[in-house]
């Protein structure tokens, strides 16, 4: 995690214009899309360091674990229960779980002590979630190399494909990174509204690749050992999301990732809300 402001965010002030609604798309509301949901019968995978599941904020939600690593005879998954090697995951969790306190966490462990990962394990860390029957993926990671672009991006089809939705944190430095500008990922940077803290404020960028903006900037997180952290990236803000999808998903099953982002465009703060009298004003 890094205090400094991440990139690929948004000064909220600065560079957010409000967005013309869209007649009917944009009718949808809050109480439609996720109201008396808490995500129940969504599975969520944390594709990241590991979940500390004792952590008051993760409340010992976490219904199935897989650690991958590389062995001499190839990579190799160990469906154990596990801890947390750095704290980075527990703090995606603690947020997802904040939003969508009933959804079942999945921890899926491809990072190590230092927050440093192999490629071949991220993407096996990946297929291994698409294919047992995730609903939604938390992606506070990524890589730089171009190498892995076609790689991951055949990944991110096959999850689109699937109903799987991958939600995909920008870098925090200003170079491109893989998946989250991928078109098919719901892919978030933070934006600078801290106060106060809301975790549903949400906002849609309408210049990608990154797509929506959530918070992600002095946020209290859930860290190693039971401890609390408050910390800045955009590794906060993907989970954010993650955790409103969760909560749509459990109202509404078997969205298609197109239509989840369909629904979150509408209801970002910066789209006109709708008025008591049926129209629509800024």
């Amino acid at each position: 995690m890094i205090e400094r402001p991440p990139a690929w965010g948004l000064r909220v002030a600065a560079d957010l214009l409000p967005l013309q609604a869209i007649p009917h798309l944009d009718e949808i509301t809050r109480e439609w899309a996720w109201e008396t949901s808490t995500g129940q019968g969504v599975k969520v995978a944390v594709i990241d360091s590991g979940i500390d599941a004792a952590h008051p904020a993760v409340g010992g939600r976490v219904g199935g674990y897989v650690a991958i690593g590389e062995g001499p005879d190839g990579l190799t998954y160990d469906t154990a229960p596990h801890a947390d090697a750095f704290g980075h995951g527990t703090a995606c969790a603690g947020i997802i779980r904040a939003v969508a306190p009933e959804c079942e966490l999945y921890s899926v462990k491809v990072l190590g002590p230092g927050l440093s990962g192999r490629g071949p394990v991220f993407l096996a860390g990946l297929r291994w979630a698409i294919e047992h029957g995730m609903h939604v993926c938390n992606l506070s990671l990524g890589t730089t190399r171009k190498d892995f672009f076609g790689m991951l991006h055949e990944l991110a089809d096959l999850a689109y494909f699937r109903n799987v939705i991958l939600v995909a944190a920008a870098n925090n430095m200003p170079i491109p990174s893989f998946p989250s500008l991928y078109a098919s990922v719901v892919s978030v940077a933070s934006h600078d509204v801290k106060d106060p803290y809301d975790p549903y404020l949400y906002y849609y960028n309408p210049r990608p690749p990154v797509e929506f903006v959530a918070p992600g900037i002095g946020v209290r997180v859930a860290w190693l050992h039971g401890q609390w952290i408050t910390t800045t990236g955009n590794s906060c803000a993907a989970p954010h999301l993650a955790g409103i999808i969760a909560r749509i998903l459990g109202k509404h099953p078997g969205l298609a990732p197109f239509q989840v982002k369909t629904i979150l465009r509408a209801l970002a703060a910066n789209v006109a809300a709708p008025r008591l009298d049926g129209t629509r004003g800024g």
